[in-house]
C-alpha cells in the first residue's frame, strides 16, 4: 500500500466528511493506495478541536501557509467560500502540491479561468469535488449512456435539490452572499453536480435559456437580527446540445427551494431505443426504459455495486459516506496512473466548462434572451 499524505484547508462539513472516509478506507479492498490525514487549517478553533480524534493529523493550524509550508504533505483538499478559492488553489500548486479543488472551481468564469490556467503551467494533478456520479445507479446510467442502447437522444434531464432553504427562519450563511458566494448563486453551489456527466458525456449546450429564482430576501443573522440575502436560489436551465449530429433538448436543475428534497441528485435520459433514470432518493434503484411490441420502464435493485470494491455487502444500499470515499479512490488512482478507464473526478476543463453554463445562465436571466454558447 502506497501512502498518500493529504492537508486540509477547511475543516467543516466537507472537511471532518473526508477525514471520515479516509479512517473507513480499511473498507476497499481493492486500492494499493492509502491516504493519511497529516495537516489540517482552519480559523475556527472548535473546527481544529475535532481534528484530535484524528491520530495520524498532527498539525493543526489557523494558518493555511504552514500548512503549505509542511513538507511531507502530498495532497491538499480544499473546502472555503468560493471566493478565496482562486487565491488558495494558486497557494496550493505554487507550494508544489497536488490539488483537489472544491466546485465551484473559482467564484465566476474569469477566476476559473485563471486557476486552470494557473493549474496547466504548474503541472501538478488537479481535479474538482463532484461525488454525486460515483452512486453505483450513476455510474450504471453513465454506462448505459455509453453502450449505445438509447438509440437517438431524445431528452436529457440533470439536477440536484435541496430543501433546506424553505425555512425562512434558518439563519444566513456565506452562500447567500454574492460577494462570497458569486453572482450564480445556486449555481455555483450545485451546478457542478448537474454538470459532470453531461460534460463528460461530451454534451455541453450550445444554448440556453435560464429561469433564476430568489427566495427570501432577507434572513436571520443569528446574532437577533436580520441580514439582506442576495443570491439565485432555483435554476432552471433549458438548453439545446449536439448528440449524434441532432440538436437535443437538456434541462440543468439547481434548486435550494426544492419542496420535499433532502439532498436528491438525479439523471434522466430517454431515447428512441432505450432510456435510464437515477435518483439518490431511491440509492438502490435503477429505472430503464425498453421498447418491443410494448414499452415498459423495468426497475432493477443495484445494491452496492460501486466501482472501487469494497468489503460491504452486494445487497445493502450505498450512501453520501460511501460515494465521497469513491471519489477519493479514483482521485488517488487517477493521480497514481491506474484508474484503468473508470470514471474519474470532474477535471479542471470541466469547472471551467460548468462555469462557462453558468455565466451564460445569468447573461440569459439579465437579458431575458436565448444566449448561444
Amino acid at each position: 500500500m502506497k501512502p498518500v499524505s493529504i492537508g486540509i484547508i477547511g475543516g467543516g462539513l466537507m472537511g471532518r466528511e473526508i477525514a471520515s472516509a479516509f479512517a473507513r478506507w480499511c473498507a476497499l479492498t481493492e486500492i494499493n493506495v492509502v491516504p493519511k490525514l497529516v495537516a489540517v487549517a482552519d480559523l475556527n478553533p472548535a473546527a481544529l478541536e475535532w481534528f484530535k480524534h484524528i491520530p495520524s493529523c498532527t498539525q493543526r493550524t489557523a494558518d493555511y501557509r504552514e500548512l503549505l509550508a509542511n513538507p511531507a504533505i502530498d495532497v491538499v483538499y480544499v473546502a472555503v467560500p468560493h471566493d478565496q478559492h482562486e487565491k488558495l488553489y494558486k497557494d496550493v500548486l505554487l507550494a508544489g502540491k497536488d490539488l483537489l479543488a472544491e466546485k465551484p472551481f473559482g467564484i465566476d468564469l474569469d477566476s476559473a479561468r485563471r486557476i486552470n490556467a494557473a493549474v496547466e503551467q504548474s503541472g501538478r494533478f488537479v481535479r474538482c469535488s463532484s461525488e454525486m456520479p460515483f452512486f453505483p445507479g450513476a455510474q450504471r446510467a453513465f454506462r448505459y449512456a455509453t453502450s449505445g442502447a438509447l438509440g437517438r437522444v431524445l431528452e436529457v434531464v440533470s439536477g440536484f435539490h435541496h430543501s433546506s432553504d424553505l425555512d425562512p427562519n434558518k439563519p444566513a450563511n456565506w452562500k447567500r452572499w454574492s460577494a462570497q458566494c458569486g453572482e450564480g448563486g445556486a449555481l455555483n453551489d450545485l451546478g457542478m453536480h448537474a454538470c459532470h456527466i453531461p460534460l463528460r458525456l461530451g454534451w455541453k449546450p450550445h444554448r440556453l435559456f435560464a429561469q433564476l429564482q430568489k427566495g427570501y430576501a432577507t434572513r436571520p443573522d443569528g446574532k437577533g437580527g436580520t441580514v439582506a440575502c442576495d443570491t439565485w436560489d432555483n435554476a432552471q436551465l433549458h438548453t439545446w446540445t449536439r448528440i449524434q449530429g441532432q440538436d437535443v433538448p437538456m434541462r440543468l436543475e439547481m434548486k435550494r427551494l426544492a419542496p420535499g428534497a433532502t439532498n436528491t441528485w438525479f439523471l434522466e435520459l430517454r431515447g428512441t431505443d432505450g432510456g435510464v433514470r437515477f435518483s439518490t432518493a431511491e440509492p438502490k434503484t435503477l429505472w430503464q426504459f425498453e421498447r418491443g411490441e410494448e414499452q415498459w420502464w423495468k426497475r432493477t435493485e443495484l445494491g452496492f455495486g460501486t466501482a472501487f470494491k469494497t468489503v460491504t455487502g452486494g445487497i445493502f444500499e450505498p450512501g453520501f459516506p460511501d460515494v465521497i470515499q469513491q471519489m477519493w479512490a479514483a482521485y488517488l488512482l487517477e493521480r497514481e496512473g491506474l484508474l484503468d478507464g473508470r470514471f474519474g473526478c470532474a477535471t479542471p476543463q470541466e469547472a471551467v466548462a460548468s462555469h462557462e453554463i453558468f455565466a451564460a445562465a445569468l447573461l440569459s436571466e439579465k437579458e431575458g434572451r436565448v444566449v448561444t454558447l
